[in-house]
């Protein structure tokens, strides 16, 4: 039983057989999927995959690099959408300084009202960080995002900052760059992280983990990352996958 906590199945990538990669990945093992938006079309495209599928849900959220396409008619739209039981959390949302697609007070600005959604909504959030370590921990502290908690996705930060995240009420979700051989960090992370604060996911067609680098992910090799987590953790592929998916279940309120 495998929760992949991280999913972008409407992503062009899958046009050709998105059908097809999700069945598989359920057959293999992955008994729930998030699937996360990330702009504006996405929303509704996350939506309807998981009214197509009884285990897959969704996330509603604008990444920081559409930030700049963002107006208050898209965050009511956002807050409409969330009436959906299959919504399960306010994402993906946050801060990225590495490309910085959008200006930087307008990414700080509407994850801001995004955390407030969320807080309205009593939904947990999903956060993008990259490059923006300190100002993101500075956004969720000072709007008090503890209050509904969530997950730092695709966790790249040191043990510090997850020491950080948790102590604020998120979880740290692992996914394919802890099989790479420069993980030494992220490694370090996972032996840190309390079992109770950790997820897993994929973020695909992203961030494919080893053996298959290069190539394009999907849900199916989340397996891939438990394995590696339980490696690092010296427990079974078992115990981490029940471990993981039950705090998932437990964040999003899935019984």
């Amino acid at each position: 039983m495998l929760f992949d906590t991280h999913a972008h199945f409407n992503d062009n990538r899958f046009k050709h057989d998105r059908d097809e990669a999700i069945k598989n990945a359920h057959e293999s093992g992955v008994s729930y999927i998030l699937n996360v938006s990330y702009n504006i079309p996405s929303l509704e495209h996350s939506l309807s995959l998981a009214g197509r599928y009884s285990f897959i849900y969704a996330s509603m959220g604008i990444h920081p690099h559409y930030s700049k396409d963002m107006n208050d008619n898209i965050l009511d739209k956002i807050r409409s959408l969330c009436e959906n039981k299959k919504v399960v959390a306010i994402g993906e949302i946050g801060l990225d300084y590495y490309r910085d697609l959008s200006p930087r007070d307008v990414q700080k600005k509407w994850f801001i009202k995004q955390i407030n959604l969320a807080k309205e909504l009593k939904l947990p959030i999903i956060v993008h960080i990259r490059d923006a370590n300190e100002d993101a921990l500075n956004v969720l502290k000072a709007e008090n995002a503890r209050e509904v908690g969530g997950i730092i996705h695709s966790f790249s930060g040191d043990v510090k900052m997850a020491k950080e995240a948790i102590d604020n009420n998120f979880y740290i979700s692992v996914g394919g760059p802890v099989t790479y051989p420069n993980a030494r960090n992220l490694i370090e992370v996972v032996k840190f992280v309390p079992e109770e604060r950790l997820l897993i996911e994929t973020d695909c067609p992203y961030l494919t983990p080893e053996p298959f680098r290069g190539k394009r992910n999907d849900s199916s090799l989340v397996r891939l990352v438990a394995e590696k987590i339980a490696e690092i953790k010296g427990k079974s592929f078992e115990e981490i996958a029940n471990i993981t998916t039950n705090n998932a279940k437990m964040l999003f309120g899935i019984r």
